[in-house]
């Protein structure tokens, strides 16, 4: 086996100007959830110019696609996830021009190597991880009916390179609360939307005493009038729930939602109200990560678990978490603490050198995982009694 990775090795090491080059675009052009029409552009170009065929769009969704290369027979089904969407005002703030490229590389990497194999592997491109649940959408769609295991790496930053980080289940919930307008002289002949979206905040502060640990709910008022001397007819809120489960993060739309009813009920406003798609809690699968972090020291990172229960944020690679056994490990672009994900600083590191050299090593410690389920019988056996374990018998 050790000859084969360094066949992945030497593969990935003659395309990686070309990688880079992919990676930098990807990172020069942002695009938000579900318009990354370049950036698959880009990745599409990329893969067809070595012969691959791209299906696009996947799933009825313009911007997520599929590749596969098939082995000499049936057998273990492995893909690669990437992701491509970037933040709005932002841009690649989280890194994922990185998360893209080492996908691509880790295909061409162990592509080079399936016919020698039974089973295949495949990139499965999905959108709009920032908000907009594409993995989520994909899942019901059965995108991942004919995958067995899913690998993927996220960029971190400040030298932390982690195995086995759980993220706690979350969603969005948007409220359009509809009133009457009157001059503020009279407010009596209005009926004040701003006042209603102030309730709802009000009662979640109220009740925050007897929150989960694991619990957090966050908002913003998207829109709360024009004018002081007006009653606001019109008020839009946002608000973004987390919890250790899916399971609590329904119980919490349940209490935002009754919030609600109450503030229309006090002031007359009603309110239209919108909840995206659950984002689930994370499954790591631990063989998965030693085999992911065993290969990434080889190539000379250093890895380390993640401390349990710590208030992680969420990803939609949760929801294949748990439907087959999936990776998520992190490796850092910036050794600089005070660079935090979701800001224009790490925007700047996710085109570094630094953030290259780990674009490429990413790829091919992901390559050499795929190569570890592909070589053992065992090991596969492993990993699925793991995640059989692992999952909740409430999501089976």
């Amino acid at each position: 086996m050790e000859q084969q990775k360094t066949n992945i090795i030497q593969t990935i090491d003659r395309m990686q100007h070309e990688l880079l080059a992919l990676s930098h675009q990807i990172h020069d052009h942002p695009e938000l959830g579900y318009e990354e029409h370049q950036a698959v552009a880009s990745i599409r170009s990329f893969l067809e110019d070595r012969g691959v065929q791209v299906e696009t769009p996947y799933c009825g969704l313009d911007t997520s696609f599929k590749v596969v290369k098939k082995g000499k027979g049936p057998g273990p089904r492995i893909a690669f996830l990437a992701e491509y969407d970037a933040l709005r005002g932002i841009g690649h703030g989280c890194g994922h021009n990185i998360i893209a490229t080492c996908a691509v590389g880790a295909f061409m990497g162990i592509a080079s190597l399936i016919d020698e194999y039974d089973g295949e592997v495949s990139i499965i491109g999905t959108p709009a991880e920032e908000g907009g649940a594409g993995k989520v959408i994909l899942l019901e769609r059965g995108a991942f009916d004919e995958t067995d295991y899913a690998l993927m790496m996220h960029p971190s930053g400040g030298g932390s390179n982690l195995v086995g980080r759980g993220g706690r289940a979350a969603t969005r919930i948007r409220v359009s609360f509809h009133g009457k307008a009157a001059h503020s002289s009279s407010p009596s002949n209005g009926i004040n939307a701003l006042s209603a979206a102030i309730h709802v905040f009000n009662q979640i502060d109220l009740m925050r005493s007897t929150f989960q640990v694991q619990d957090n709910i966050n908002g913003i008022i998207l829109e709360g009038g024009t004018a002081a001397n007006v009653i606001p007819e019109l008020a839009k809120c946002e608000f973004s729930l987390r919890a250790e489960t899916m399971l609590r993060i329904k119980e919490l739309i349940r209490f935002v939602t009754s919030c609600i009813e109450h503030a229309e009920a006090l002031t007359g406003a009603k309110a239209e109200v919108s909840v995206e798609p659950i984002y689930a809690e994370r499954y790591p699968n631990k063989p998965m990560c030693q085999a992911f972090k065993n290969n990434m020291e080889s190539l000379g990172i250093q890895m380390t678990w993640a401390e349990p229960g710590k208030l992680y944020g969420s990803s939609d690679i949760g929801n294949v978490s748990i439907k087959i056994p999936a990776i998520h490990d992190y490796l850092s672009i910036t050794d600089d603490k005070t660079i935090q994900s979701h800001s224009k600083e790490y925007t700047k590191a996710a085109a570094t050198p630094q953030a290259d050299e780990i674009c490429l090593k990413g790829a091919k410690g992901l390559a050499m995982t795929a190569l570890d389920i592909l070589e053992s019988s065992e090991f596969r056996s492993e990993i699925n009694a793991y995640h059989d374990a692992q999952v909740p018998k409430e999501y089976r």
